[in-house]
């Protein structure tokens, strides 16, 4: 598979913590892949690495995309080339990512003149066209609703239009449903990914729900602390897993009929208090003299781990 977007050993820093650590990844042409792990393990801030909206935060390491280059590279009226038209995101909560000073059809007809350039007459078909395929009725009487005036599946699919606008060639899904209702959730997904496959497009899902990951996205990469743990064929992390941590987050996935769910002990360290080896040796059940004084590198192929003493 043509390789789309290429991260590698992406540092970023706030002040003395370190968030990412040497965070080193690739997405295919087309592909979909699962970010996951728990909160504050490095997952949303990757994704705004990659659209370079980490502000003041000190960002070392190599993000390319092919055909632009270096991203962290590029002067920010370059990324402003960029963002809409080849990268796109999609935030947590519609709600607060939408103007609610200003109707959700001049929200998505401003994104359409943006980044194609439409008059006034096309923009507005555009939106009305964009509406209708993230399936949201009556399109044209929405587009003068204001975003409180929308259910959040509603906002949700008017941040999927916004986000799909101008056909990128990479869509950013960070927790896109987390502030849904359950039943919506997998609508949303299912969505995300019939619009992104119609266009060809790859996709970068951030999640919690390893369950989730495995049915939506075509690999895996887990993250704890900062660092990818593992990474591989979605169906091969799951039904082999190397690395002790993802071990947990699978004991986290509750099989009814089958076992009692069973939540990982301990907590992730303070970024500022990070172990000086392997970051979950703290938590650790198979943990070694080595893993406190030495880090493992991320090695294994297609099916990689960072474990001196794996599964």
């Amino acid at each position: 598979m043509t390789a789309l977007l290429n991260i590698q050993s992406l540092t970023v820093d706030r002040g003395p913590a370190r968030i990412l650590d040497r965070v080193t990844l690739e997405v295919g042409q087309g592909e979909t892949v699962a970010l996951v792990g728990e909160s504050g393990a490095g997952k949303s801030t990757i994704a705004t690495a990659i659209m370079r909206l980490l502000g003041e935060a000190q960002t070392s390491g190599q993000i390319t995309l092919d055909g632009a280059g270096d991203l962290l590279a590029l002067r920010e009226r370059d990324m402003v080339g960029l963002r809409g038209r080849r990268l796109s995101m999609i935030f947590q909560d519609a709600g607060a990512a939408l103007n609610p000073s200003y109707t959700v059809g001049r929200q998505l007809i401003s994104a359409v003149r943006r980044n194609l350039g439409l008059d006034k007459t096309a923009a507005r078909a555009r939106a009305i066209e964009l509406m209708t395929q993230v399936g949201i009725n009556d399109p044209e009487a929405r587009l003068t609703a204001y975003p409180h005036q929308l259910s959040g599946g509603m906002q949700q699919r008017v941040m999927v239009a916004i986000a799909l606008a101008a056909d990128p060639d990479l869509l950013l899904a960070d927790e896109p449903t987390s502030a849904l209702d359950v039943t919506i959730q997998a609508q949303i997904v299912r969505l995300i990914l019939a619009q992104t496959k119609a266009r060809g497009a790859a996709c970068i899902f951030v999640l919690h729900d390893l369950a989730l990951a495995s049915q939506a996205c075509d690999r895996i990469v887990v993250l704890y602390a900062g660092q990818v743990v593992e990474s591989g064929p979605a169906r091969d992390v799951l039904e082999n897993a190397r690395h002790p941590y993802t071990r947990q987050l699978k004991s986290c996935v509750l099989e009814i009929g089958t076992r009692d769910l069973i939540a990982p002990e301990g907590t992730v360290p303070s970024h500022r208090d990070m172990p000086r080896g392997c970051r979950f040796a703290t938590r650790c059940p198979r943990v070694q003299d080595r893993c406190w004084a030495e880090a493992p590198p991320l090695e294994g192929g297609a099916h990689s781990f960072a474990c001196w003493n794996p599964e």
